[in-house]
């Protein structure tokens, strides 16, 4: 999208985006504990990290969030233990989410699942600044925690979001875009890192009530599908050092 164009709508961008927070009813995060063992087979240790997607605002219970559908998922899909612990806020930008995972310093973990970007969007980080600091996140889990593989959940298709007026809609889908467009190419210079490719049915029955966050479909449909991306990396070793 042109700067130019963009530049121009910022009035109505800006009152839309304003009377659009104010409408949407502010949906609690999902219930439930936020660690626990599924499954059984040789052991797997994964963290999962990030906003309010991470964090299962949409539904009650994180056994429907991404955290309960992503773990069993995964314990079917690798025959495997999964130990897991959830570290997410609602409201978190990549930056935040990084100070958040060194400010709790969460155990040991093989596999690190990551669900950050829209705020990023939403505060306007420049993509190629929210890249580095995903950057230094994936470093900073090989590095502090022994994660081996850092998978990357895409930013959602904003563009799609029911909740959210035109042209508002039209300008954060395009920066959505933009941004998985730069994690994508910054990933495929690293062994230890992943976007996943994820296809999402953003139907207004898909949503939460807000047509903002995800409803247990959606959380069903990324669950399955970052777990089968893991299965496959699962074994794997990372073929280059990164500092």
């Amino acid at each position: 999208m042109s700067l130019v164009v963009k530049v121009a709508l910022t009035p109505v961008l800006v009152a839309q985006a304003l009377r659009t927070r104010a409408r949407l009813p502010r949906l609690p995060e999902a219930e439930g504990r936020r660690h626990g063992v599924v499954g059984r087979g040789p052991r797997l240790r994964l963290l999962i990290a990030g906003d309010s997607s991470a964090a299962g605002v949409g539904v009650v219970r994180q056994d429907d969030a991404l955290a309960g559908r992503l773990t069993r998922a995964l314990a079917r899909e690798c025959g495997a233990r999964v130990e897991w612990r959830l570290l997410a806020k609602s409201g978190l930008n990549t930056a935040q989410t990084l100070h958040l995972l060194q400010r709790e310093a969460p155990p040991l973990a093989d596999i690190a699942v990551i669900v950050t970007g829209v705020n990023d969007v939403v505060d306007q980080v420049p993509s190629h600044h929210a890249v580095s600091t995903r950057e230094s996140l994936a470093n900073w889990l090989r590095n502090a925690i022994g994660v081996s593989h850092v998978v990357f959940a895409p930013l959602p298709p904003v563009h799609r979001f029911p909740g959210l007026p035109q042209p508002l809609r039209w300008v954060a889908g395009s920066d959505a875009r933009r941004h998985n467009a730069a994690i994508a190419r910054w990933a495929s210079t690293r062994d230890d890192v992943s976007l996943v490719p994820i296809e999402l049915d953003l139907a207004q029955d898909a949503m939460a009530s807000d047509g903002f966050h995800p409803g247990a479909p959606v959380y069903e449909a990324c669950g399955t599908q970052i777990a089968a991306h893991i299965a496959a990396l699962v074994g794997r070793p990372a073929k280059k050092e990164r500092a």
